[in-house]
């Protein structure tokens, strides 16, 4: 059976999280995207939601600790992750997609870089795509201009399967600039309106620990591209590196990003740890008010 036909949601255009999503996106308040991985091989939590009913809980419980955006995968990216097919990434996430559309309000995000994958999963319901080949691939372009929602382009060096053997750069922040640059560019001479556009320097993919903290150090003029930026650092292995410690011990580092990510004009945080970083949030656009609302001292 097509994974689309038992769909009960409207086209994006009419569909209530995808205005809210893209209100949301032209907001000021940073959100946060909820990690669903519906894959066995993914590098933190490989293998836990690979069922409909524990993936939906898990969709469910992020929703209740203030996720603003669900974001399902169904191929791993992670260094040496192998590739999936078409049809076995469909299986995973359509299903997923519209379990949560039936139960939540929450938008939905489909992580893919297939053209037919992206088209299926907007019908299915997901309000936004997330690429970290930045819509590079056969079709992917015209999918994304089609599917009419909100997208995240995202840097990669090379392949998942190699893309961490010896990443080189002559400059790492003005090349990831100038690749999501043209990438802007090509949505735009598409027809996508820039508005709809997410930039992430894709931290991790492509790049030693040198170069996602560079990249970090720059944040701020990626902030200044005029676009949402987006920054997925949640258990990652620079973190792994900095802290000696698994990834299932890598909170406190992640929570430490997360703010810095924040002060910085960051405005998506894509993250395993929901409810922590919702009171990261809190705590950083409180402290921003503050800041706005002081007044010098006589």
């Amino acid at each position: 059976m097509n994974p689309t036909t038992e769909r009960t949601s409207p086209g994006a255009d009419g569909r209530p999280t995808t205005a809210r999503l893209r209100a949301a996106l032209r907001d000021t308040r940073p959100l946060v995207m909820g990690i669903l991985n519906v894959t066995p091989d993914s590098f933190s939590d490989g293998g836990r939601f690979t069922s409909l009913d524990s993936a939906l809980r898990h969709a469910e419980r992020m929703a209740a600790e203030g996720a603003d955006i669900i974001d399902v995968g169904g191929e791993s990216t992670r260094p040496g992750a192998q590739a999936v097919s078409e049809a076995e990434e469909l299986e995973r996430v359509i299903p997923v997609i519209e379990a949560i559309r039936r139960e939540l309000a929450v938008p939905v995000s489909i992580d893919t870089s297939k053209a037919r994958v992206m088209r299926e999963a907007v019908a299915a319901g997901a309000d936004m795509i997330n690429d970290v080949r930045a819509l590079r691939e056969a079709g992917a372009l015209a999918a994304a201009r089609e599917a009419g929602v909100p997208v995240c382009l995202m840097h990669m060096r090379g392949e998942p399967r190699t893309m961490q053997q010896a990443p080189d750069y002559t400059d790492v922040c003005g090349e990831v600039m100038s690749f999501l640059r043209e990438r802007v560019d090509a949505c735009l001479a598409a027809g996508m309106a820039r508005e709809d556009l997410v930039i992430d320097p894709g931290f991790g993919f492509g790049k030693t620990l040198v170069h996602n903290l560079a990249l970090f150090q720059a944040l701020p003029a990626f902030s200044r591209m005029g676009l949402a930026v987006l920054v997925g650092v949640s258990r990652k292995s620079m973190l792994g590196t900095i802290l000696d410690r698994p990834a299932d011990e890598r909170l406190h580092g992640s929570l430490a990003l997360a703010a810095l990510a924040v002060r910085a004009g960051v405005r998506i945080l894509r993250v395993h740890d929901v409810a922590a970083t919702v009171d990261v949030v809190r705590v950083c656009m409180a402290l921003q008010a503050a800041e706005a609302s002081a007044t010098p001292e006589e």
